[in-house]
């Protein structure tokens, strides 16, 4: 999947002290598309977005979007970058001081000239992309989980960006908001023409959404494919994770000696 990539990463390491958690991690993503990063708890694919972001650097190898080399970049061609991604935080992370109109329009004032009329309008629209219009004038402790979840979502892409990342967009969603959420990626990605990528453990909402998936394990791309490619993969750790088996290449057992040779040494104290 090498189409018009806007986003990627060459060979990458990144390490928290001594200890590794990208070894090498080869990944294009391609321009209108949604991706899915999939993997366990801990082998970092939040990392890969904070690389996306400027937030960190990488140890080893580079990491581009737009033709641009993240970690080579100003302090001011960063910022100019960053204007053009949206970040949706995996529980939203609205102003709670703030209501839904001024979340979103939070963007807008920081970040833009525009008369004040303008951008009324323009919140009015992104609110009513994520059908919350009528919500307006509500404060964030009066939204339920999903209406957060959308009222975030109509914030990141106040600017029109061209890059979208979702941190476990679903996380802690009822089965009707989860839907919703989907729904709205898509539907926005293809609308707005930009790309989305999601980090995320649901395997079902992902796969009905997304054109292409990354699993990353032991700080390397493990696989990657379509959704109907993942759905029959015979790659161990890509079919325990799908299928959500108890045991495989991620073992349900934390390495331990023989229970046997356990018994004998507690037999004989």
């Amino acid at each position: 999947m090498t189409v018009d990539p806007l986003v990627e990463f060459k060979k990458v390491g990144f390490s928290y002290g001594a200890r590794p958690i990208l070894k090498s991690v080869d990944m294009q993503i391609s321009r209108g598309q949604v991706i899915a990063i999939m993997g366990g708890s801990g082998s970092g694919k939040t990392t890969l977005l904070r690389l996306i972001g400027g937030e960190i650097r990488p140890t080893t190898g580079s990491v581009s979007v737009a033709d641009k080399i993240i970690h080579e970049l100003s302090r001011n061609e960063l910022f100019k970058l960053r204007r053009k991604m949206g970040m949706l935080f995996q529980f939203g992370a609205l102003f709670t001081d703030l209501s839904v109109f001024d979340n979103v329009a939070f963007q807008m004032r920081e970040h833009t000239n525009l008369p004040e009329s303008m951008i009324r309008d323009l919140v009015l629209m992104k609110l009513h992309a994520v059908g919350l219009r009528g919500a307006q004038h509500l404060m964030p402790a009066q939204l339920s989980g999903g209406m957060a979840r959308r009222v975030a979502l109509a914030r990141s892409i106040a600017l029109d960006p061209m890059l979208m990342m979702f941190d476990e967009p679903f996380t802690g969603l009822d089965p009707i908001s989860l839907g919703v959420i989907g729904g709205l990626i898509r539907r926005l990605t293809d609308t707005l023409g930009m790309t989305s990528i999601l980090v995320t453990h649901d395997i079902q909402e992902s796969l009905r959404i997304v054109d292409y998936v990354y699993f990353l394990a032991d700080g390397v791309i493990a696989a990657h494919g379509t959704p109907d490619e993942v759905r029959v993969s015979s790659v161990p750790f890509v079919h325990q994770f799908v299928h959500g088996e108890i045991d495989g290449p991620v073992p349900f057992h934390y390495h331990a000696p023989g229970y046997a040779q356990d018994l004998a040494i507690s037999s004989s104290i």
